[in-house]
């Protein structure tokens, strides 16, 4: 079972990979309340709409996040590199080079 914490750091995580695939308006209902940490009636007040407003358009945007997820896999992939880099890092334990080091730490910033 996924806990608040968790969900709330799947979608920054989403709103980071596919920001720019939403609309302005998405974008800022979504930095209100995850990034933010409004309320719906705070971000209803913001906004200038309702409270019922708020909450279809969060979901909305969620559902539209997921989505691109289930498409693009960017999300997955990344946790998977993380996983990957962990693993490798493992495996060298002690044998590692600072060569090695070098291009691993790269590879990690390019995400």
């Amino acid at each position: 079972m996924t806990t608040d914490l968790e969900r709330t750091m799947r979608m920054n995580y989403l709103y980071d990979f596919y920001q720019s695939l939403l609309t302005e308006k998405q974008q800022k209902y979504i930095e209100l309340y995850y990034l933010e940490d409004f309320q719906f009636s705070e971000i209803a007040e913001e906004m200038n709409v309702t409270r019922q407003a708020v909450y279809d358009n969060l979901k909305r945007s969620r559902d539209m996040l997921e989505q691109y997820e289930e498409t693009l896999g960017m999300y997955k992939n990344f946790n998977k590199r993380l996983d990957l880099y962990a693993k490798l890092k493992k495996q060298l334990g002690g044998n590692i080079t600072e060569d090695v080091k070098q291009i691993i730490d790269k590879l990690e910033k390019l995400d």
